[in-house]
């Protein structure tokens, strides 16, 4: 449902960058994708969160508003009854998509807008990204659908400072 707030934040702001802010693709405890035997064994778990939001003036009417998007993917062994020992590899990105608008925004718009709407600019380059990792890593092919929500999309926000 679309409310005040997010009509308004759809309406004003324009996308101007979507980038890859850190991240980190590690195998655990010996793990060879490559040479495994029981890959097919393993278990997807993933990571889709909204971290936060940042906005910030540009000039007398320029603003720029900043979204950080936490998101991961990690293979575990569901017969390994220890969670430290049953991750055998992770694939994890955050990614920070940037507006502009030329109001100034609210923080409930923007909040609103980062938790329900920023996901879907940044979710094209997630895909890319994760599948290249899993070709480069000799990891099972990861095809995500099309689109995906931020699992905390329904809390508040944590402005950034």
């Amino acid at each position: 449902m679309l409310t005040e707030n997010l009509q308004k934040a759809i309406d004003t702001l324009r996308i101007h960058d979507v980038y890859l802010r850190n991240s980190i693709s590690q195998c655990f405890n010996g793990f060879d994708p490559k040479y495994a035997q029981d890959l097919d064994k393993l278990e997807t778990q993933t990571k889709h969160a909204v971290k936060q939001s940042q906005v910030a003036q540009l000039d007398d009417s320029k603003w720029l508003v900043r979204v950080f998007i936490e998101l991961g993917v990690r293979l575990v062994d569901p017969l390994n009854e220890l969670v430290d020992d049953s991750v055998k590899v992770i694939v994890e990105a955050e990614f920070v998509a940037e507006y502009i608008t030329d109001e100034e925004p609210g923080e409930e718009c923007i909040s609103e807008y980062a938790l329900k709407n920023a996901s879907f600019h940044v979710w094209p380059y997630w895909r890319e990204y994760l599948m290249n990792q899993c070709g480069r890593m000799h990891l099972p092919r990861l095809v995500l659908p099309t689109v995906q929500f931020a699992k905390n999309r329904h809390e508040s926000a944590t402005p950034g400072p």
